[in-house]
């Protein structure tokens, strides 16, 4: 009797051990999946950024990316649960081309976007389907690296595709998803002297432009990646400060200790006088050389000056006005913060939470490539949250890529909230990297 209780009794432990090893095996097996949370509601709100699709694979920043980048893609069209995409900014990128390289190979910007969609078919596609569906809103949003693809050339590689873009501005834009006041996405590059649009500067050169500095700096920089040195072939020629120019030449002082700064990390191996920067683009026709870029002076402490960009140092404020940034940032905080990426993740801060004309309390930024989450209380002393979106390019070095945001908004329980999560992508799972709440 003894022997049968224990073989039941055993038997009774065996199959328990066995579901609980089965139940193990079915849980690992359960791939984690953000666009899909079961709630049988429709209410996600995924925005990406900073893709940098190029027409070239030898030199584009987006490449061993591309594959996941679709493959994530398809899980959006596939999500019962996401509502909208946005796109903020820089998935089409006409500024990382080497400095020696025709961007518009002697065409046209049609046909570079053209070329980029077809380098890129696999993001396209889906892109395209998920339009095309009807079901899911696809938002893009201009960045710095698209700043003068137009309106046309966009629907031209997504028909169909929601553009938010600034009354009158080309290559500035913010949205507030539907439904959602209080919240803005927009790419940031505004807020940055050396990347928001210039209408002002080299109309006489290049008229209709709105190419900023960065332009410059991003072909050079490009082909430093492509060359690959590691040391300067050419010296940069020294610039002091001009003690008698005032608040102006001291600005324009900053502005050499940028490009001394970016030259010096960027080493290229062609000579600075050398007519090696290939424009053609929004305005810009034949070539110019770093000492176009680069500000001078004839003898140290005398008048510094500069040949493209002439005045940067002081159009800075108007460019505020026509960009349409609502609070005024100082010339010299711009000009000195130009490389800092916290400078721009506070202007959602400065722009939005103590703004006290904005009720905005969720904020959503690309241009740094830092994926980060932040909150700050709100000029009404509210409790607020910025987020930015990271990037997509193959290397982001010392930090994450692959990276995007899902907004899953409150409902009307009191105690529902807002989430704001990061995401990350790389190895082809979901890693959650922060979260915040909030409730509007």
């Amino acid at each position: 009797m003894k022997k049968q209780l224990l073989q039941i009794v055993f038997a009774g432990f065996a199959f328990l051990l066995l579901f609980a090893i089965c139940g193990c095996k079915k849980n690992q097996d359960t791939v984690y999946d953000p666009f899909n949370t079961g709630s049988g509601t429709r209410n996600l709100i995924v925005v990406i950024s900073d893709i940098h699709l190029g027409a070239d694979l030898s030199y584009a920043e987006c490449n061993a990316n591309v594959g996941p980048l679709a493959g994530l893609l398809e899980k959006i069209r596939s999500s019962q649960n996401v509502k909208e995409l946005v796109i903020a900014g820089d998935l089409v990128d006409e500024w990382f081309v080497p400095a020696t390289t025709d961007t518009y190979q002697g065409k046209d910007q049609a046909d570079f976007v053209d070329r980029v969609a077809a380098t890129n078919k696999a993001v396209f596609d889906q892109l395209r389907a998920i339009i095309m569906d009807g079901i899911i809103k696809v938002t893009y949003v201009p960045g710095n690296h698209d700043l003068t693809v137009t309106n046309d050339n966009i629907e031209r590689i997504l028909p169909g595709v929601n553009q938010s873009r600034d009354a009158g501005t080309l290559g500035l834009g913010t949205y507030s998803p539907d439904n959602y006041p209080h919240i803005a996405i927009e790419h940031g590059h505004r807020y940055n002297l050396f990347c928001a649009p210039d209408p002002i500067s080299n109309q006489a050169v290049a008229p209709g432009t709105i190419l900023p500095p960065g332009y410059f700096y991003t072909r050079i920089a490009a082909l430093h990646v492509v060359q690959n040195d590691t040391v300067l072939t050419d010296t940069i020629p020294v610039v002091t400060p001009n003690q008698s120019g005032g608040a102006s030449q001291q600005l324009l002082y900053n502005y050499w200790q940028f490009w001394n700064s970016s030259l010096t990390a960027f080493p290229i191996r062609n000579l600075f006088n050398e007519k090696m920067i290939v424009t053609n683009v929004n305005g810009f026709a034949g070539n110019f050389s770093v000492n176009d870029v680069l500000p001078y002076q004839a003898t140290p402490g005398s008048t510094i000056a500069v040949n493209l960009f002439d005045g940067v140092q002081d159009s800075w404020p108007q460019r505020c006005v026509l960009n349409h940034v609502p609070v005024p940032i100082p010339t010299e905080y711009t000009m000195v913060n130009a490389s800092s990426n916290t400078a721009i993740d506070t202007m959602a801060y400065l722009q939005y939470f103590m703004n006290t004309l904005s009720d905005t309390r969720l904020v959503v930024f690309g241009h740094t490539h830092v994926p980060l989450v932040k909150t700050w209380v709100n000029h009404s002393g509210l409790k607020s949250v910025y987020v930015n979106s990271g990037t997509w390019i193959d290397s982001n070095p010392k930090l994450t890529t692959m990276n995007f945001v899902i907004i899953t908004p409150q409902n009307n329980d009191a105690a529902s909230q807002t989430w704001v999560t990061l995401f990350n992508f790389q190895g082809g799972t979901f890693n959650e990297m922060n979260k915040e709440s909030l409730r509007f």
